[in-house]
């Protein structure tokens, strides 16, 4: 796959699609443009004759890293409304992808950090070079993963989304298989002949069969969030983007120093 959008896909004559992040410059953080073009992909694979099963993976070093925080900044310096806006599209965007009705599956190596977490964890099939490192970090910055933990805990359970999404602390990829977010550790160079083995079984089932049976799987997970829920999810998420406690993490980021309450932290420490 060649060209400048942010995600590049493609399907071959098995009926599988490529799905490909494209801002390795960023580690392939996201962004409003990024955002689109995951919705743009969605789309038109959901009317793809043939489609048998989606490949996600990350252009360059890194799986996918999170928010752009740049991206960040500039959606906080404007109105609620558009604050909404894009906190709607990101959730779309990992509701939508958990929804389809063929086997995904993701193929994680570097980063993958906050979304990056909620994407693999909206996906059937993960696997992991040794090399990969999760967070779902969005604390750090004073932000919330309010957006991604129907999907986080859905994939690794409440008991480990109460630590790893209120500690921000990172955690390798052995880790990510022992609480479920991973299934399969491979060396690097293997990540991309384990994916096509895992979808070589994929095309060895019947099509039918396996959307009915993933239909009848994802209706058995929790109970799914009515639209007054994921609303609330949503204006919680962009309002804690326009907060005072995210525009002093996010200044932090910027100016690459530690946010005012790892000081205050510290202090405390110290007097102890």
């Amino acid at each position: 796959m060649e060209g400048t959008s942010p995600v590049l896909w493609q399907i071959d004559a098995r009926g599988v699609a490529r799905v490909e992040f494209n801002r390795p410059h960023v580690n392939n953080a996201y962004d409003g443009a990024l955002i689109d073009g995951i919705l743009a992909t969605l789309n038109a694979l959901s009317t793809a004759a043939g489609l048998r099963a989606v490949v996600l993976s990350g252009r360059g070093r890194h799986f996918q890293a999170g928010a752009d925080l740049q991206w960040i900044r500039q959606v906080r310096e404007q109105d609620m409304a558009a604050n909404v806006r894009a906190s709607r599209m990101t959730a779309e965007a990992i509701r939508r992808l958990g929804a389809v009705s063929v086997p995904t599956i993701a193929l994680v190596q570097g980063a993958c950090f906050g979304g990056g977490t909620g994407i693999v964890a909206a996906c059937d099939v993960v696997v992991a070079a040794e090399n990969a490192v999760f967070s779902i970090a969005e604390v750090r910055w004073g932000l919330t993963a309010a957006i991604i933990i129907p999907q986080l805990s859905d994939a690794i359970g409440v008991r480990q989304v109460r630590r790893y999404a209120v500690t921000g602390e990172r955690f390798d990829a052995k880790e990510a298989r022992r609480i479920g977010l991973v299934h399969e550790v491979v060396p690097p160079g293997q990540l991309l002949e384990t994916g096509e083995r895992v979808v070589g079984h994929v095309l060895e089932n019947g099509p039918e069969a396996i959307r009915e049976t993933k239909s009848i799987t994802c209706d058995g997970e929790r109970k799914p969030l009515t639209a007054e829920q994921f609303d609330a999810l949503i204006i919680g998420h962009a309002a804690k983007r326009c907060s005072e406690e995210a525009g002093e993490g996010l200044a932090s980021f910027v100016e690459k120093r530690e946010a005012s309450w790892v000081t205050h932290h510290a202090r405390r420490n110290d007097a102890t």
